[in-house]
């Protein structure tokens, strides 16, 4: 539509420079030929040669005035008759004037007194006719892009916002339709297949919706027969420590598959655990719950997750911190449980004040996460280049990250010479 303005303002330029030039090439001083009068002094000079002077009672069309050689007038119907005609007069005013010729000699001159008056007018009608037609022209343009804007532009605009808000993921917006719309059957298409479009995707979100609800269900009841491995395994361990050397033979390898049952349980009970917070975060139904707590709650949940020995934890500002311990607890755990399976290095926790948060250091001397990776690591079911044949979902990090969000606090990770995560704890 903008091409078309200035394809119509183009056209008005071109029509002013026409206007212009009818006006320079009419006007009189540029010496426009006029034909007519020419043609009328030729004749009235020739009648007068003949004789044929006409008198006051004659009706004519044209003013004029016959003079003799002397100057006398023989003819004169001017309606204004107060300036007084002579040959002299008539190049001064420019008048078209002729001579009357008898056997070769001058005897008299015809001067046509109306020739400026009737071309001025001619000139003005034309002016006026151009005019006239130009804004005829300009007008019916004007008409036609209006006509053209609100009959093809607006409606395509309209269905190209509507096409923006349909790949945005908006289907509850209607393609708006005009009753003199021209594509009205090709808009009433479009706004159909918004409809289709709204429904389908009503049905895959409460499919995904259903999915998510199983996922949990089957997580949550998952968790119950690891629980009972897990105590049955720790049961049998001391069983069997009991009755060394006594009616049970218990051997080195037996002792070491008891061990990995029990590790075991405890990955498939992480990996669960991580699971089910994931699906409940997408269901929404995901709560934390936090309570003002001692910072020594942190060393208690570090004890319980270091089976290994590895960490070693410096001293805790003794404050009081906001917080849901149940969810820290699955923060701290994930983080050591990450860094035992891919480092697999001494730990260093270490804490101070900042600001209105409890800073928590956790890291290790491992090999890292490439630069291009530390925003991705958080990301769900995201696992690094690096992590080699570790098992793992890609959730341990994610869920430590959002359960922070939900605390009011906030997660970093950087890597320089093994990887360092940071944790920022609300104080109470």
């Amino acid at each position: 539509m903008k091409r078309y303005y200035r394809l119509a303002v183009l056209l008005i330029l071109l029509l002013t420079a026409g206007l212009l030039a009818v006006i320079k090439l009419t006007d009189t001083e540029g010496g426009f030929a006029r034909n007519d009068d020419v043609i009328f002094l030729n004749e009235t000079a020739h009648k007068a040669a003949s004789g044929d002077i006409p008198n006051d009672d004659t009706a004519q069309r044209r003013e004029y005035v016959i003079l003799d050689i002397n100057g006398n007038t023989l003819f004169d119907n001017r309606s204004d008759r107060s300036e007084v005609m002579t040959v002299e007069t008539a190049i001064q005013k420019r008048y078209p004037y002729n001579y009357i010729i008898q056997n070769s000699r001058i005897t008299g001159s015809v001067i046509l007194t109306d020739g400026e008056k009737r071309f001025d007018l001619l000139r003005i009608n034309i002016i006026l006719v151009y005019v006239g037609c130009s804004l005829v022209l300009i007008t019916a343009v004007l008409v036609f892009g209006e006509y053209i804007k609100k009959t093809v532009i607006i409606p395509f605009d309209k269905m190209k916002d509507f096409a923006s808000y349909v790949a945005a993921g908006d289907l509850d917006k209607p393609l708006e339709m005009d009753k003199d719309n021209m594509f009205g059957a090709f808009s009433e298409s479009f706004d159909i297949m918004r409809e289709e479009l709204k429904e389908s995707k009503a049905r895959e979100l409460a499919l995904q919706k259903k999915e998510r609800e199983l996922v949990a269900s089957l997580s949550h009841d998952l968790k119950t027969p690891v629980t009972g491995i897990k105590l049955t395994s720790e049961l049998m361990a001391a069983v069997f420590s009991q009755n060394e050397g006594q009616m049970i033979s218990v051997t080195p390898d037996m002792t070491l598959k008891m061990n990995n049952i029990y590790k075991r349980a405890e990955e498939i009970n992480v990996l669960v655990s991580d699971l089910f917070s994931s699906t409940l975060e997408d269901l929404g139904e995901f709560k934390v719950s936090c309570t003002d707590e001692k910072s020594s709650v942190i060393a208690e949940i570090v004890s319980k997750y270091d089976d290994r020995g590895l960490v070693r934890l410096t001293e805790i500002p003794q404050v009081m911190i906001h917080l849901d311990k149940i969810r820290l607890s699955q923060v701290i755990g994930n983080i050591i449980t990450n860094s035992y399976k891919y480092a697999d290095t001494p730990i260093e926790i270490c804490s101070h004040i900042e600001d209105e948060f409890l800073e928590v250091s956790v890291s290790d001397s491992g090999q890292g996460v490439p630069e291009d990776e530390l925003e991705l690591i958080t990301n769900k079911f995201y696992r690094g280049k690096n992590h080699g044949d570790k098992e793992g979902s890609g959730l341990g990090l994610y869920i430590a990250k959002m359960l922070m969000d939900k605390m009011g606090g906030e997660l970093t990770i950087k890597s320089n010479n093994g990887l360092c995560v940071t944790l920022l704890i609300p104080l109470s």
